[in-house]
């Protein structure tokens, strides 16, 4: 089995680089073959711009989609875009590593999707969801968040965390990956800040031990559901008959006035 981590964070000594090499190690100990990305080392230009096509199908206006899907048809994607998509390609599982920043990932992280993600060659009209690229592949979320679980509750002053990431879950499920569960490593900046050492090495040890158990229990972990090709009308809706899994989707109340 080959899993591919994209690590997003411009320290390798923090604790999110730390993860990742908890998580590459603890696939290898049960016979994974591992690969990373580590975006900033590598300095993986996170924005799109006109310099990266050779050829232009119109070298007078940048229009995104239309260079990628040239680019896709002529096989000149850019070279940095090319190697992740194989990396993605060989891999059975994906898992990105990533902290949350201004409830978002950090940019180097969206462009990383922006570039990779590309029109064509990636995703498109016939091409997406459970007919996507990755389909039959894993994907998987890791992020450490600055507070507690409690304040990424339903009821939380930092937003319900599984709406916060559902952007990101659903850009995976668009390009056909079977999405799991993510693993949030809860409190780790007001670890850092406000306990004492000896609190903060207990709170970040017990973690990585989470880490190192989601590992071995991928099997078993909960896959998040996603509304298939089916399930939505001509006019881009989610039909009437069809199941919605996220308040992002959701059928129309009707009231009845008499």
């Amino acid at each position: 089995m080959q899993a591919h981590i994209v690590l997003a964070h411009p320290e390798s000594k923090s604790y999110n680089a730390h993860l990742a090499r908890v998580t590459a190690h603890s696939l290898g100990k049960l016979g994974w073959d591992v690969t990373v990305s580590d975006l900033y080392a590598m300095k993986f230009d996170p924005c799109e711009r006109p310099e990266h096509y050779i050829e232009r199908k119109n070298i007078d206006r940048f229009d995104v989609q239309a260079e990628q899907k040239f680019a896709s048809d002529r096989g000149s994607i850019p070279s940095a875009v090319t190697a992740e998509i194989a990396r993605l390609d060989n891999a059975d599982l994906l898992i990105i590593q990533y902290p949350m920043w201004w409830h978002l990932p950090p940019a180097m992280l969206k462009g990383w999707f922006d570039r990779v993600f590309i029109y064509g060659e990636v995703y498109g009209s016939k091409k997406r969801f459970e007919v996507g690229r990755f389909s039959g592949k894993r994907a998987m979320l890791s992020v450490t968040v600055a507070t507690s679980r409690e304040s990424y509750d339903y009821d939380g002053r930092s937003g319900d965390i599984d709406l916060l990431l559902w952007p990101v879950h659903l850009s995976l499920a668009y390009v056909g990956y079977t999405v799991m569960a993510p693993f949030v490593a809860y409190g780790v900046e007001a670890g850092l800040r406000y306990s004492a050492e000896s609190v903060v090495k207990a709170r970040l040890e017990r973690v990585e031990e989470d880490l190192v158990t989601r590992m071995r229990t991928l099997d078993r972990t909960p896959v998040i559901p996603f509304n298939r090709m089916s399930d939505w009308g001509e006019d881009g809706r989610i039909k009437a008959s069809a199941p919605v899994y996220s308040p992002f989707i959701r059928h129309r109340q009707h009231l009845d006035i008499e």
